[in-house]
């Protein structure tokens, strides 16, 4: 580096500065490398004219796809309306044809109708929850083959899924199946007396997998209705009283019928059996014939379920009504003895025997002989 000379006094001083321009041209752009306005507009212009082309190329398609699966959805919703209220409508049906015959005889021999509303209530949610799936599945597997999904590998899942299950809850599906069928063939419903094999006793809840009983002691009994076999309804329709009446051989029938259809006939007409009898209180015959009794069989058309206390009032009233008459029941109190001739005091004597007396010849043959006297000899 040079420093220049400094100058003599008296003389101004002079400094030489290099002129430097700003900015310094090596930051400045060059004009090949500023944006160019005019390109930038292309781009966008192609952008625009390529994704215009590709709409309007698709648009018909995915107006189509999409009117497609509109009325798809809107006639499965149309659909399952329908159903639902076709299905509600019978349900009413039935009810009201069960709030018809209620109150008459003919209603007294069928279902109570708070029993028959129960049941077509259940019936109808059942056939509304499968049409619901039927209805809307298929409408779903339509609207996925619409979009080109391939169904085959879902379908395929879904089976494999199923078996699996199948094979796994094998036993709930058959409880379900059976309860289904329970409800649809109304078996028994709720307040009714079964006997279902495992268990007996007052239905409390009918579901399609579970029957609750309530036995006799009160207890609790949870039965899965595919482990019942058989039922045995002791509520539904009407029920039967049987009484069996031993008597003595020698009473008259003809008088026995008629002391049964008096009580019968009063049994009628009080309360409350005047409506857990219906039918007539009748003789049926003679069910069983002895030596020294005979069987009358009675019997009566009950309300279901009261038929154990009918035969208890029925046993009861024929009790009194045989005393007052004079009908002997085998079993009641014995009758007064009849009065006997006086027994003879020497009857229970033993006959004399010859060997009593000391001087008959057969004592003398037994007695024992005497032994000779021994010689004395003297000296």
């Amino acid at each position: 580096m040079v420093c220049p000379a400094l100058p003599s006094a008296g003389r101004p001083l002079h400094l030489e500065v290099p002129a430097v321009s700003w900015p310094p041209a090596a930051l400045l752009p060059l004009a090949a490398d500023a944006p160019d306005p005019t390109a930038s507009v292309k781009e966008a212009h192609e952008s625009v004219t390529n994704a215009a082309s590709f709409i309007e190329e698709n648009w018909a398609g995915w107006l189509y796809l999409g009117l497609r699966i509109l009325l798809i959805v809107v006639i499965a919703a149309a659909l399952r309306s329908v159903v639902r209220k076709s299905l509600t409508k019978l349900i009413g049906r039935m009810n009201r044809g069960a709030e018809a015959v209620e109150g008459t005889a003919l209603g007294g021999l069928l279902v109570n109708a708070e029993r028959r509303r129960q049941r077509s209530e259940a019936i109808g949610s059942v056939l509304r929850s499968v049409a619901s799936f039927l209805i809307l599945g298929t409408a779903s597997l339509m609207v996925l083959g619409a979009l080109d999904i391939n169904l085959g590998p879902l379908l395929a899942s879904a089976g494999v899924a199923g078996v699996a299950i199948g094979f796994g809850a094998r036993n709930l599906v058959t409880d379900f199946l059976s309860g289904v069928f329970m409800i649809l063939e109304d078996q028994y419903g709720v307040g009714d007396k079964i006997d279902a094999g495992v268990a007996s006793g007052e239905v409390v809840e009918v579901g399609l997998r579970v029957t609750k009983l309530r036995g006799d002691n009160g207890e609790i009994w949870y039965v899965r209705n595919g482990e019942i076999k058989r039922i045995g309804n002791l509520s539904q329709g009407w029920a039967t009283a049987g009484v069996g009446i031993q008597v003595k051989p020698s009473e008259s029938l003809g008088r026995i019928r008629e002391v049964v259809k008096e009580i019968g006939d009063g049994m009628a007409k009080e309360t409350p059996w005047d409506e857990r009898l219906w039918g007539p209180v009748e003789v049926l015959g003679l069910e069983e014939v002895l030596l020294a009794s005979m069987t009358v069989k009675v019997s009566a058309k009950t309300m279901p379920g009261q038929q154990f206390a009918v035969e208890r009032e029925l046993r009861w009233r024929l009790k009194e009504a045989f005393d007052e008459a004079g009908i002997g029941i085998i079993g009641g109190p014995a009758p007064a003895a009849e009065e006997e001739e006086p027994a003879d005091a020497a009857a229970g004597v033993a006959a004399p025997s010859a060997l009593s007396n000391p001087t008959s010849p057969q004592s003398q043959a037994v007695a024992p002989i005497p032994q000779p006297a021994s010689p004395r000899i003297t000296k």
